[in-house]
């Protein structure tokens, strides 16, 4: 038995399994007319016209695609989607022009989800991460990489990459895991942060990868956070132990974070926000995906958004991502992140939408398997109340999902989830 989605007006192929930089982002692989045949979990065969037809059997499921965009799943490559608590207290705070990194000075942001994320059980973040995955998936999201970091000790972060892998098998989202230990120093190693620094280091690192507990180790790279000695030292930990690195980089000052990416040949740096013209020159010439978060620049009404258009001309491989967190980027939708992409960072449609696709699943190296539709890749698919990509963009604030296709099977249909998929 099939699904096969014919009569597509607009459909979004995203063609190719590399990363996109330049011109070859603004070609978004659009087909008029469009059918995609699924068969099991895999795409068997793209086109336009009628060409569907010599694969129809009487079993098959047929949708029609008119008046509808198609793309593929979008793939949300940077989320810290694992958490307790909610930090709307702390909106107040910077409504009166008091910082992010003087929030976290005083015990609060980071910090402040970290002690509620302690307290949690690892049953109930799976029960409140969980229903952050159902809106992700009610809004076209298909495969997330999800950070730890509200731990911040060897239990508790081993913890959220548990529920991490819990939730990879519980739920139609693919969810891929990073250890970021490295997001803050706890109360408790802030007189001490090279004693933190050795923990994970020494030991939480060497456990994750003999458990196989994540595939990327991350570090925020930025004042008052981490410095660039302490990020090497924390990246080449990982590196030396078969794990492969990402890197929070320049989110507000440029402090030479995106340079280090580009030393460490980093899967990708993210945020960015800050990063120098050098740093950009040098993630251009290893290739270095910048993971750009453009929600967070405007929640945290920083006034600038990173430098998306300097990245594309300089020939970095950008991808979107919501960032999805409590204190920062409090959003599952990668359907916002086209607003903030497109009037923030005057980004075209099709460069945001190869952003969220074949270049998102290049930042969590999925590139061969999911990000375009294309045959024998996953059938990982979004369907659109939209009469084409433009559209999609232009009209803001709502979901336009009608339905999701995730590993071949119809996982929301009509703008619901469909029960028994998980």
């Amino acid at each position: 038995m099939a699904i096969i989605i014919k009569n597509i007006d607009c459909l979004v192929t995203c063609k190719g399994s590399y990363k996109k930089i330049k011109d070859d982002l603004k070609d978004a692989g659009i087909m008029e007319n469009g059918y995609i045949v699924i068969e099991d979990d895999k795409i068997k065969a793209v086109g336009c016209g009628e060409g569907y037809k010599t694969y129809i059997s009487s079993q098959d499921t047929i949708i029609d695609g008119k008046g509808k965009t198609v793309t593929p799943g979008l793939i949300d490559c940077h989320t810290h989607v694992v958490y307790s608590g909610s930090r709307e207290n702390e909106l107040s705070l910077k409504l009166n022009n008091v910082s992010y990194i003087d929030i976290l000075r005083n015990g609060g942001g980071i910090l402040s989800t970290v002690r509620k994320t302690r307290e949690a059980s690892l049953n109930q973040l799976v029960d409140e991460s969980k229903k952050r995955l159902d809106l992700m998936l009610l809004h076209g999201t298909t495969t997330i990489e999800s950070k730890s970091g509200y731990g911040l000790n060897f239990d508790d972060e081993i913890k959220m990459l548990q529920v991490n892998k819990k939730l990879n098998d519980l739920h139609p989202i693919d969810v891929v895991s990073t250890y970021l230990g490295a997001h803050a120093v706890p109360d408790e190693y802030k007189k001490n942060r090279n004693e933190y620094i050795n923990l994970m280091v020494d030991q939480i690192i060497p456990y994750i990868s003999i458990n196989s507990l994540a595939e990327f180790v991350d570090c925020f790279c930025e004042e008052g956070v981490f410095t660039v000695e302490e990020s090497k030292k924390i990246l080449r930990a990982a590196l030396n132990n078969n794990l492969k690195v990402k890197l929070h980089a320049d989110e507000i000052e440029a402090i030479g974070g995106a340079e280090l990416a580009a030393e460490l040949n980093a899967v990708s740096a993210e945020h960015l926000v800050g990063a120098s013209d050098e740093g950009i020159k040098a993630m251009a010439e290893k290739k270095v995906v910048a993971a750009l978060l453009p929600a967070t620049s405007f929640y945290l009404m920083l006034n600038k958004f990173a430098n998306a258009r300097g990245m594309i001309d300089a020939g970095v491989p950008i991808a979107l991502a919501t960032d999805c967190n409590p204190g920062t980027s409090p959003t599952e939708s990668l359907q916002t992140i086209m607003t903030f992409a497109c009037f923030g960072m005057k980004l075209l449609p099709e460069e945001i939408i190869n952003a969220m696709t074949i270049n998102a699943a290049c930042a969590i190296n999925r590139e061969s398997e999911i990000g375009s539709i294309e045959p024998n890749k996953k059938a990982d698919i979004a369907i659109f109340s939209s009469k084409n990509l433009n559209y999609l963009v232009y009209h803001f604030g709502i979901n336009a999902v009608q339905s999701v296709i995730k590993n071949g099977k119809l996982v929301v249909d009509n703008g619901n989830i469909v029960k028994g998929n998980d």
